[in-house]
């Protein structure tokens, strides 16, 4: 499977030596999936507004749990073809109020490798 390649720095598109589109393969276009599903939010995508996390479900006004918010994460990651396990760690909240985290991945290959979002 490939995906476009993202700069890890700006999260937008990357271009290749040729400068055409760079694209990446597995296992670091699935560990770049999921990193973005977890990334967006629900109704983001214009082409199918069901996928991404809830931002209304009390993400931002911190009535919604770490649970529920790693849950989340975890099913978003298991969404991602390639993606047979996903394990979240959150790191947070931090000084600046951000949540961030980890998540070990467990691909359908057997490997595993873990993204940080």
């Amino acid at each position: 499977m490939k995906s476009l390649l993202l700069d890890r720095t700006t999260w937008d598109l990357s271009l290749d030596a040729n400068r055409d589109l760079a694209v990446c393969t597995q296992p670091y276009s699935v560990l770049q999936d999921v990193a973005t599903a977890v990334r967006t939010w629900l109704g983001e995508c214009w082409y199918d507004t069901s996928l991404g996390l809830p931002f209304d479900s009390g993400i931002f006004d911190g009535s919604s749990s770490l649970p529920l918010l790693r849950a989340q994460a975890e099913s978003a990651a298991m969404s991602v073809p390639g993606v047979a396990a996903a394990q979240c760690a959150l790191i947070g909240p931090r000084e600046d109020r951000s949540i961030g985290g980890a998540i070990a991945i467990t691909l359908t290959t057997g490997e595993t490798q873990s993204v940080q979002f």
